[in-house]
């Protein structure tokens, strides 16, 4: 597949109003406290586990029934994405060591990927794997490591992309030119794959097959929040996280001079904008229409970056707290 042109930046639109009739309140999620702070993507493995990575390194196994926790492996860097392999093997995105692949049976930790096309995965984000054994996985700024993700949201960098590697052969890029590229998840059917544009408020396709393959377009636009990671549903939906509502100073910003982008991120800390405390997840079917769009808002509970489907049941995953949420999907409505 042939290296793709930038994309043009976003235009700066008000956010839409969702729905009345898709909106629903967020039951109170059941918490699974797990001795770590940032369960910031979620897995599910062969037996039913979650796995999930913190802030400290450490990859941990999660009983979603009795809760309880188990170290896997420890990467030395910050676990961002995961993905359960057939063999039992977990694929782990670090953002600072590349892309891993981690033995639950003995701990180890091989690096399998840390460059495409010339240049370092500086923010190894995500990954999505297809049946035939194809890695997509996303680098989500070409320009900040990721303890300042900040800086990349708000100077609009537009660097990020996806990468597409089949073991044993080079990486290539397949979309380029991206607002902070981020979650990853591949169609039911594998026809397309699905990237969140977290600093451009929309889902990207990707198309794998058919007569538009290697084509991109907008699967979806003008999202009320950031897009996080996404997630495939066992009922085929595509699910994504809104770390948070969009910022009213932010879209001003990004229609400004990149000059000024870049002294307002030179402000101290406490004047940027910050996420609000909210938990928000939606559900889109393969067409990019809404499903499911559940909103919380809650102190105990907030930046949900992962919303995983499985068993009946959504899995919550956040950047800041030290649990993962759970909920029935049957009365989320």
């Amino acid at each position: 597949m042939a290296h793709k042109p930038p994309i043009d930046p976003v235009v700066w639109r008000p956010p839409p109003r969702p729905r009345a009739d898709r909106r629903t309140t967020m039951p109170p999620p059941r918490l699974l406290p797990i001795g770590g702070e940032g369960p910031e993507h979620l897995a599910v493995d062969a037996s039913g586990h979650l796995l999930t990575g913190v802030a400290d390194g450490r990859i941990l196994r999660v009983d979603p029934a009795g809760g309880r926790v188990a170290e896997v492996a420890r990467t030395g860097g910050r676990p961002l994405g995961l993905h359960a392999l057939p063999d039992g093997r977990i694929l782990v995105c670090d953002a600072y060591r590349g892309l891993l692949r981690i033995d639950p049976s003995s701990g180890a930790v091989e690096t399998v990927l840390t460059e495409a096309a010339g240049e370092p995965l500086r923010v190894c984000s995500n990954v999505a794997v297809t049946r035939d054994g194809t890695v997509f996985v996303s680098d989500a700024s070409r320009r900040f490591p990721l303890h300042l993700w900040k800086g990349d949201l708000m100077e609009h960098s537009g660097t990020g992309r996806v990468v597409r590697w089949v073991p044993g052969s080079a990486a290539e890029v397949v979309l380029d030119g991206l607002q902070f590229a981020n979650g990853v998840c591949l169609a039911p059917d594998e026809s397309f794959l699905v990237v969140a544009e977290t600093g451009a408020y929309r889902l990207r396709r990707l198309w794998l097959t058919g007569p538009r393959a290697g084509t991109s377009d907008v699967f979806v636009d003008d999202l009320p929040g950031f897009p996080d990671n996404l997630t495939t549903g066992e009922s085929g939906l595509v699910w994504v996280a809104l770390a948070s509502a969009r910022d009213a100073m932010l879209d001003l910003l990004h229609r400004h001079h990149p000059f000024l982008r870049r002294a307002v991120w030179s402000l101290p800390t406490a004047l940027l904008p910050g996420a609000r405390r909210t938990a928000w997840v939606r559900g889109y079917d393969t067409q990019g229409r809404t499903v499911h769009d559940l909103r919380r808002r809650d102190r105990d509970y907030h930046m949900v970056t992962c919303a995983l489907e499985h068993d009946g049941r959504l899995h919550l995953g956040s950047l800041v707290k030290h649990a993962i949420a759970t909920l029935p999907l049957s009365r989320a409505g």
